[in-house]
């Protein structure tokens, strides 16, 4: 009896509006851990809960941003795989459409930004290792200096073998092993 009353209330649109509310902006706000603005995370979280593709214009009307910073944030979402541009296309506009699957959203970001953390980092370090080499194995450097360079060494030699681990990690999410 009570189910009955319920669907017959008509304020059940707005508590449902209400309550995607609520998640959205706890999207939102969640948002600056990975990176994003509050207003990227909002985007996101409106995207989450729409049943169909977005056009930027949608976008824009539900945002209420301009054009220019929904490319933006639409952008910024699909680099990190939270949204992804479809090939279809409607009245030759794009269409984007957000990744529904916290797990995916969630294998995806990571291993994006961890790869990029791997690839940046071990290139610095790779590129740093042979001239302090060559700084320690020199003559003319001072005892002190070369101890200052061997420690260096020291822990980037360590940072390599976090980085290996890491770049293993991230094929393992890459692969699906975790899910």
């Amino acid at each position: 009896m009570k189910q009955l009353a319920l669907e017959e209330d008509n304020s059940l649109p707005v508590q449902r509006e209400e309550l995607r509310r609520k998640v959205i902006n706890a999207i939102a706000d969640t948002m600056d851990l990975y990176g994003a603005t509050h207003s990227f995370g909002e985007l996101y979280g409106i995207m989450y809960f729409e049943d169909k593709p977005m056009t930027l214009e949608d976008m824009k009307t539900h945002m209420n941003m301009s054009k220019s910073n929904m490319s933006y944030a639409v952008r910024s979402l699909m680099a990190s795989k939270m949204v992804n541009k479809l090939e279809e296309k409607d009245e030759r506009k794009d269409l984007y459409l957000a990744e529904t699957d916290f797990f995916q959203a969630f294998q995806n970001f990571f291993t994006t930004k961890l790869q990029r953390e791997v690839d940046v980092m071990t290139q610095a370090i790779n590129d740093v290792i042979p001239h302090l080499t060559e700084i320690i194995l020199a003559i003319d450097t001072t005892e002190d200096e070369r101890q200052l360079c061997l420690k260096d060494l020291h822990k980037l030699r360590n940072a390599l073998s976090y980085y290996t681990w890491l770049q293993e990690f991230v094929q393992n999410l890459k692969d699906g092993r975790y899910f």
